[in-house]
């Protein structure tokens, strides 16, 4: 270890060889030339990796004795590993060395010790930003979609407000000024949008002719131009995602020693995240979406009626047997695109959902489902095993008049070249051919819903409809169908009071009483 000079001039040796500081602990006086960890290389920073030496140098100190003190600094944490732990001796080695190189101050020595003795690296300067790197370049093997998640949150949000950070000082107090920050932004970003969609709705309805309405629209038109586009605010549900990410991330940090057992993102508060409730298109429903425009929810299903509408819309549709599959037995819409005439059993009216097509920007490629629970058994009615016959005979047709140009990819549903169908592709000619019907607008996803709301009004167990739709437990689907699932116990009652024989119904107000009722009453 080098000198460390004070700013007079005077050298303070840190060379151990020459000199200890240990004390005799029988008579307190210094071991000197006769301490017996003057051959203990525990006094010297540990040779670097690749075995070359080193050596501590700081100067700049305004007297030898604080040169003494931070000389002693270096001297009691060098010690810190065992002597058994040459990882640990080069590890604390490299932090002082880099101490030195940078011009930092020493590293708590109490905090080091701590760091040492839970397995933790010494090196406590890496910020929030530099794990979330290396966190993301460790994930490279997960799902495209799951891991273009991450990347947004981490780039969108957790960079931006926790990026600068060190990763061991995160508190819980820091994620609570991010989610305020978040929802500060929103109402922000509900405002400027609510000012674009004024200026456009109002720049429509102003004439074409006219100088003064022309100037008006030149005028209105820079206007908009300046305004920030529409954006979309970081509801609720999206904040639960992004504290979900940060907690993967910081309990692989916890994991790898990295940082302290304490996992900040699980104790953030937020507001109870929601999920979309689904909704029947009743008649008023479909009324209020007519006159207004709106949607009575994100996510609505038809009734009976329209879903068989639909149906009848494209039956001569050459895929007609994919929405019959996903409005009946309620499959995704990847599932649908990658299901394998493998899978699909027509003998004992049965197919195994086991593999999906995903859609990633634009390309598409094969995942498993979901979940563990997607992969599942789906029982067929007679209605679907038909038509997947008849769909399996028009794909051999095609296959004939393609010949050698076939593409053989073992799929039920595909081009007409036998390609893989993109999924995209399949909710653009959903969304024409229920606008060509007249219908109330769905989404292709809607259309598995409905799958649930009509197999729930047939009386089919929940734990059933759970299982046919690949969900891990019967709560989601309850929670879903809640509304659907009300509707049915109100219906159930009326039936109940219905079995019940009477010679006369409940009154239900004094004006529409028969007069035999009022009778009653006065006796």
């Amino acid at each position: 270890m080098a000198p460390l000079a004070p700013r007079n001039g005077t050298a303070l040796c840190g060379n151990v060889t020459r000199r200890c500081s240990c004390r005799n602990p029988e008579t307190g006086k210094n071991y000197g030339k006769s301490c017996p960890k003057l051959t203990n290389r525990r006094h010297e920073l540990a040779n670097r990796a690749d075995g070359t030496r080193r050596e501590f140098r700081r100067s700049g100190f305004e007297s030898s004795t604080e040169a003494t003190k931070e000389l002693n600094k270096v001297r009691a944490l060098l010690p810190v590993p065992d002597e058994d732990d040459p990882a640990g001796h080069l590890s604390i080695s490299d932090l002082l060395e880099a101490c030195a190189k940078n011009k930092e101050p020493l590293p708590d020595y109490a905090e080091t010790r701590r760091r040492y003795a839970t397995g933790q690296s010494l090196h406590s300067k890496i910020t929030v930003t530099d794990w979330l790197d290396e966190w993301l370049a460790g994930k490279k093997r997960l799902r495209s979609t799951s891991l273009k998640r991450y990347e947004s949150d981490v780039r969108v949000h957790l960079k931006p407000h926790l990026g600068h950070l060190r990763l061991d000082r995160l508190r819980v107090a820091d994620l609570d000024k991010m989610f305020e920050a978040i929802n500060d932004a929103n109402v922000e970003i509900i405002e400027q949008n609510a000012l674009r969609r004024a200026a456009l709705n109002e720049l429509k309805t102003i004439p074409w002719k006219g100088a003064e309405n022309r100037a008006r629209r030149k005028w209105l038109k820079a206007s908009i131009g300046e305004m920030p586009p529409f954006r979309k605010p970081t509801r609720t549900n999206s904040q639960h995602t992004i504290k979900r990410t940060l907690r993967a991330a910081l309990n692989t940090a916890i994991a790898q020693q990295v940082i302290p057992p304490f996992n900040p993102a699980e104790h953030v508060e937020l507001n109870p995240a929601s999920r979309a409730k689904a909704m029947v298109w009743t008649a008023e429903r479909v009324r209020h979406w007519e006159r207004t425009g709106e949607k009575p929810s994100p996510v609505m299903v038809w009734t009976p009626e329209q879903t068989g509408a639909f149906l009848d819309q494209v039956a001569t549709h050459r895929l007609y047997t994919l929405w019959h599959l996903i409005a009946f037995r309620g499959l995704r819409r990847g599932e649908a695109c990658g299901l394998r005439w493998m899978d699909v059993d027509l003998t004992h009216h049965s197919m195994t959902v086991a593999t999906q097509l995903v859609q990633s920007g634009w390309q598409v490629h094969e995942a498993a489902p979901k979940t563990d629970s997607g992969e599942r058994l789906v029982a067929l009615d007679a209605e679907s095993v038909d038509s997947l016959r008849e769909h399996q005979k028009r794909q051999r047709k095609e296959q004939a008049r393609w010949g050698s140009a076939w593409k053989t990819t073992g799929r039920v549903f595909t081009e007409d070249d036998g390609a893989l169908l993109h999924p995209a592709k399949v909710s653009l000619m959903f969304t024409r051919e229920l606008e060509a019907a007249g219908l109330p607008p769905v989404r292709l996803h809607d259309l598995r819903h409905g799958a649930a709301t009509l197999a729930l009004a047939a009386g089919v167990d929940i734990k059933i409809v759970s299982e046919m739709l690949g969900h891990s437990d019967t709560h989601i689907t309850r929670d879903i169908y809640q509304s659907v699932l009300d509707d049915l116990a109100r219906e159930a009652a009326e039936a109940v009071v219905k079995l019940v024989p009477r010679q006369r119904r409940t009154r239900t107000s004094r004006k529409g009483e028969q007069p035999h009722e009022a009778k009653a009453r006065t006796a």
